[in-house]
């Protein structure tokens, strides 16, 4: 089985003319059903929302009650980047608990996929750039509070800094944070993680992959994870609005390789493989097609690689 987690919630209504590319979470599973990448029997619903508790370990009460109540000021909904809305809040709760899913069905089958997710902005009492609430940070949370890990790796490959994510996990030596990001990409004011390999404009696909293999490998190996988060973002592509480097479609597609074999190649001291999910990030190319074929290719590689 290849678990990806999808919800027809993911593709949420917008206005006439805005920039975020929703139209992809409905493309996507379409894409990888046709390619044959997945089969319908890989796809699962998110089961619930996700719960306060699960929530509430990453992200403040106030916070979550304003977004649950719709009761965020002016300024902090315009930064979310989205029409508030109480669609958009269970949008996020439901992407939420897919990740969380997913991780249960990775430790079984070595990866899990989802369709949305990798809100790396949402900080632990603000959301910001189309990123309401942290998944991956829940789900890491998540992990630990049940005992299913105790070190957490979280490497980020969006084009911009996941400075949410570092936020929520500053001084904490149980989730090692590893962002590796556009340096003249939004945000503009960076947070620390852990490590932040931050790229000049333009920077080309060997470029990327040599900084890539040059700290990947001795990272797994030095922190020792018990699981893997990924963030593949595509907005890496030279071709992206909201990106400012030089990536070709074929130099992603050799970047979600290696990562995938280099964490299909960590060892564990307990167990036979280290569990992975994978979270989509973002895309912003003005030709659709981009965005999905190289969407693609990060189902595509993880299906080669650890199935």
């Amino acid at each position: 089985m290849f678990p990806i987690a999808f919800h027809p919630i993911y593709k949420h209504p917008l206005p006439e003319g805005h920039r975020f590319p929703m139209i992809k979470y409905e493309l996507l599973p379409q894409q990888l059903l046709h390619e044959g990448i997945a089969r319908q029997a890989d796809f699962f619903e998110p089961s619930k929302l996700c719960s306060d508790e699960d929530v509430l370990r990453v992200h403040n009460g106030e916070y979550l009650e304003s977004l649950k109540n719709l009761t965020l000021d002016k300024r902090a909904a315009r930064k979310l980047g989205f029409p508030l809305s109480g669609q958009l809040v269970e949008r996020e709760l439901r992407i939420a608990q897919g990740t969380i899913e997913g991780c249960l069905k990775a430790m079984q089958h070595k990866v899990a996929m989802n369709i949305a997710g990798g809100t790396h902005h949402a900080y632990t009492d603000h959301g910001e750039a189309f990123c309401l609430l942290n998944d991956q940070a829940i789900a890491s949370r998540y992990l630990q509070h049940h005992n299913h890990a105790e070190k957490i790796l979280i490497v980020d490959l969006d084009v911009h800094q996941g400075n949410g994510t570092a936020e929520i996990f500053q001084n904490d030596d149980s989730v090692f944070t590893f962002s590796m990001h556009g340096a003249g990409n939004y945000p503009f004011k960076k947070e620390k993680s852990d490590l932040d390999i931050a790229l000049p404009d333009g920077t080309d696909d060997a470029t990327f992959l040599d900084e890539l293999k040059q700290h990947l490998p001795d990272l797994i190996a030095q922190e020792k994870p018990d699981f893997i988060f990924y963030l593949a973002g595509v907005d890496v592509l030279s071709s992206d609005k909201l990106g400012r480097l030089g990536m070709t479609l074929e130099g992603c597609k050799q970047r979600d390789a290696y990562s995938f074999s280099a964490f299909a190649k960590a060892k564990h001291t307990s167990k036979s493989f280290i569990p992975v999910q994978c979270s989509m990030g973002g895309g912003y190319s003005p030709d659709i097609r981009h965005i999905i074929d190289a969407h693609a290719n990060t189902y595509r590689v993880a299906r080669d690689i650890f199935n």
